[in-house]
């Protein structure tokens, strides 16, 4: 969850967002985005696909072995 947590924080601050902002922009708890940016790994997935939607992303399976390789 570590990259996640990574990706929100880092495209949130590109965007000027506070935690509040991003979370009212995806229509969740402010605590989602806490947790998300936490790295917290028993968060539902529609929630975190929610958050990742506003930067036009989403989460999917990936290829272990691609993963492995950093091809992902």
């Amino acid at each position: 969850m570590n990259i996640i947590a990574e990706f929100v924080k880092s495209k949130r601050k590109q965007l000027g967002l506070t935690q509040e902002d991003l979370a009212e922009s995806a229509g969740v708890a402010l605590t989602v985005v806490r947790k998300i940016e936490q790295g917290k790994d028993n968060l539902s997935l529609t929630k975190v696909n929610q958050v990742l939607m506003l930067f036009g992303h989403f989460l999917g399976p990936v290829n272990a072995k691609d993963y492995e390789t950093g091809n992902h």
